[in-house]
């Protein structure tokens, strides 16, 4: 058999097609190692000095998270509060699964690590080993597509750091960097077995499978890295392999669907849902053909020139065969549904582009191996055009990341602390001179920080942790939720945030005007984007109250509420002590 008929009944990424350049290699010895731990830790550096730029923040949506974490590791199960009914009001099992563990060795939701509420610190921490293990990854990835893995790796290190989406919502105590990291994995696994041949091996096929289930339970949309693995290998189908590359795609997909089956038959007994009551609650819909549009918004984020370059060096790589060429090709399967999941889903109010994390992933893998490598291949001439190119698209690039950067800092989205200060202590004193039970319940909006303090139960009126709700407004039906409110639930207590009142329609509703007194009112001044943290109303059902009562409670808020909302207008970076039933802080 000659040489040519044999590479025919090879795996494509078996075939070694002619390249302009040697096989990849890597410094031998101490030094290759060296410069790999300095890359991983540099990239890991760079990423830890941008996230602390925003301080003690995380996203009282995060703090949802926090409450089921803590009651899972204290045996009451997956619920929003000891005794509440089961509502899967968070959409990332696998991090709320972290955090509990994180609580069971006593890194989480105990008081104080190094003087800072290990409710802050340690999510922050977590994040900052993901970021590492994805930087370790991008590593292992680079190392068999060049000679340079551990420049390529500080390169996309720094090129995460320098981006406000990607730093803000992975330190946000959210799951995105946990998410990042299966992304990230499951690229490095593909581009790997493809480069090495063994991209039809059982443990691959098993791996890309088990990687797609965790991304899968970190986020909804994470579902859609099933079929990662199958594309590529209908990418690389070559017909003498037909069987073994269907034997391997059925693996992948067994290894996905039964631990994730699983967990849909749990969730369907478990919350009488198939999808996360949050995703009931925030409507999420088909994407229609104006979604296409979408990834501008990526584009337009980064800058389009460092795009454009990026997108050249590409071009050229890809125009001879190459091992490098197969590995990219191999990569741009994941990065592409990274997109699509992007196109998917719903605009998000929380802003800086919250689900493009995996997009930034690995646009910054793959545009520090293109970039790294066209430098590298080009000639003189070109390496300085290029070299310019880059140049002045990253001052434009770094300008425009710097002022989303700078903006958000000065104006965050709702914080974990100012909710736990202002709703949770608020709720919790109220509560205390009306002399109620801890059966007692309060409607409310904020749910992250209340949840973790209020010693009350409970009524997410945003509908996250109300099952009911979630379905009112899945179907817009906002009567239905005062419906409930006014003769069903019946709350004790009510609070509204920024426009909440009208969007429900409480404003409009006689009943909220004849069942409940007004307590307190902070009413909508100034740049409301800065000042709706403080747009906000606290009201007490009228017959838990006379006069002298009604006065009590007002004082208390007038005196208490007032120093903490001015605190709030420019301090969103604080922390806050460690928030338990019952929290009550210093105004």
């Amino acid at each position: 058999m000659s040489v040519a008929e044999t590479t025919e009944t090879r795996p494509p990424s078996e075939v070694e097609p002619e390249r302009p350049a040697g096989p990849p290699a890597t410094r031998p010895g101490w030094r290759g190692k060296l410069a790999a731990v300095a890359a991983v830790l540099g990239g890991t550096a760079l990423i830890a000095v941008h996230a602390a730029l925003y301080g003690h923040w995380m996203i009282d949506d995060a703090a949802i998270t926090f409450a089921y974490s803590r009651n899972v590791a204290d045996g009451f199960g997956p619920v929003l509060q000891p005794g509440a009914a089961p509502v899967e009001g968070y959409s990332n099992p696998t991090w709320m699964i972290l955090l509990a563990l994180g609580k069971l060795v006593g890194l989480f939701d105990h008081g104080t690590l190094f003087g800072v509420s290990d409710q802050i610190l340690f999510p922050k921490a977590l994040a900052l080993a993901c970021c590492a293990g994805i930087l370790v990854l991008f590593y292992f990835g680079a190392k068999v597509l060049s000679r340079r893995p551990a420049l390529i790796t500080f390169v996309a290190g720094a090129a995460l750091a320098a981006i406000p989406s990607f730093v803000i919502w992975c330190f946000s105590g959210l799951e995105n960097s946990f998410y990042a990291l299966t992304v990230a994995a499951l690229a490095v696994v593909i581009v790997r077995a493809t480069h090495s041949g063994r991209l039809l091996d059982t443990q691959v096929a098993l791996g890309t499978g088990l990687i797609a289930v965790l991304a899968a339970l970190t986020r909804p949309d994470g579902i859609i890295y099933a079929g990662a693995y199958p594309i590529v290998l209908l990418l690389f189908l070559k017909r003498d392999l037909l069987g073994r590359s269907v034997r391997a795609a059925v693996v992948s997909v067994a290894a996905f669907a039964v631990p994730f089956g699983a967990y849909m038959i749990f969730r369907w007994f478990e919350f009488g849902r198939l999808v996360p009551n949050t995703a009931v609650a925030k409507g999420q819909e088909p994407p229609t053909v104006e979604d296409l549009a979408r990834p501008g918004e990526i584009v337009s984020y980064v800058g389009w020139l460092i795009v454009a370059v990026a997108v050249a060096c590409l071009v050229l790589l890809m125009v001879r065969p190459s091992r490098l060429r197969t590995g990219l090709i191999a990569l741009m399967v994941p990065f592409g549904l990274t997109v699509v999941a992007y196109i998917v889903l719903e605009f998000d109010w929380m802003g800086q582009l919250r689900f493009a994390t995996p997009v930034w992933t690995l646009g910054a893998f793959g545009g520090a191996i293109v970039v790294v490598e066209a430098l590298a291949a080009a000639r003189l001439r070109g390496r300085i055009v290029l070299a310019c190119l880059l140049v002045v698209a990253l001052v434009s690039s770094v300008s425009g990341l710097y002022d989303q950067g700078t903006s958000y800092r000065a104006n965050v989205k709702t914080a974990f602390c100012i909710v736990a200060e202002r709703d949770a202590r608020t709720i919790n004193g109220l509560a205390d001179i009306l002399k109620l039970p801890d059966s007692a319940q309060v409607g409310l909006i904020d749910l992250g920080g209340t949840s973790l303090g209020s010693r009350l139960r409970v009524l997410d009126l945003a509908g996250l942790g109300d099952k009911q709700v979630a379905d009112y407004l899945h179907e817009s039906d906002v009567t239905g939720v005062r419906n409930l409110v006014f003769t069903k639930a019946k709350p004790e207590l009510i609070t509204f945030i920024g426009s909440w009142i009208a969007t429900l329609g409480f404003d409009q509703d006689p009943r909220f005007e004849r069942e409940y007194a007004t307590i307190f009112v902070n009413p909508p001044i100034g740049n409301l984007t800065v000042d709706s943290r403080n747009w906000v109303s606290y009201h007490v059902r009228r017959d838990l109250v006379d006069d002298a009562k009604l006065a009590e409670l007002k004082a208390y808020t007038q005196k208490t509420l007032p120093p903490l909302l001015e605190l709030n207008k420019g301090a969103g970076l604080r922390g806050c002590a460690n928030v338990q039933p019952g929290f009550k802080a210093a105004a």
